[in-house]
């Protein structure tokens, strides 16, 4: 039996998915909420060396374990606890360690191709595609990049040239027609934001009367 309740975020990279789920976080109150993170999901390169790893396309739909990931979800909705992933973005590997996650009220699980994965989106009990030029994702996109990964320049250039905007444009953008809900501009747009909370708590209403 379902006891959870999972909203699903996609968007480009840079899109400000994110920031609309910690709002969301901040506007029902963080112990009700966990945050999920398709990117803890990428496969774990280590077997390959180095510069073999740095060359592979991480935003094409084989880059990542979507089915531990519905592994987990089900898990999670169904009030069991997971032993969580930790991806390391530097060596393009998984971490030995794992944290637990246990089940929550509700799921937010955010990621370029959430709602492009049918198994995922069947579990989803509200969809959202966040959708930011790509002129802004890309900015957004250079700064985290080579702030909090170490990353240069060109390297972030020539990868978003080569697989991330092309992986955009075929995989990315036509999973927003799976969307219940559209939210311009990023997090920053707090009216959709509190529509969409809105709807969220009227769905724990329904819950919690059952």
């Amino acid at each position: 039996m379902k006891k959870g309740i999972l909203i699903g975020i996609a968007g480009a990279s840079g899109s400000g998915k994110t920031l609309v789920a910690n709002n969301i976080i901040q506007a029902l109150g963080s112990e009700k909420v966990v945050m999920m993170q398709e990117d803890s999901y990428y496969k774990d390169l280590s077997d390959i060396p180095f510069d073999e790893r740095t060359g592979k396309n991480f935003d094409h739909p084989d880059a990542f374990d979507h089915e531990l990931l519905a592994d987990h979800m089900e898990k999670l909705l169904a009030g069991q606890s997971i032993s969580h992933p930790i991806y390391d973005y530097k060596t393009h590997s998984r971490m030995k360690e794992t944290r637990t996650v246990g089940p929550h009220t509700i799921i937010l699980l955010e990621g370029i191709l959430v709602l492009n994965e049918p198994r995922l989106r069947e579990l989803m009990d509200i969809r959202v595609f966040v959708d930011t030029a790509p002129d802004i994702c890309f900015i957004r996109r250079l700064k985290r990049d080579i702030e909090e990964r170490g990353r240069s320049v060109d390297s972030i250039i020539h990868q978003y040239t080569e697989t991330v905007r092309p992986m955009y444009f075929q995989f990315i953008e036509p999973s927003k027609r799976y969307a219940d809900i559209i939210i311009p501009r990023g997090g920053k747009n707090m009216v959709a934001i509190d529509l969409l909370s809105t709807k969220i708590s009227s769905l724990l209403k329904k819950q919690d009367s059952k």
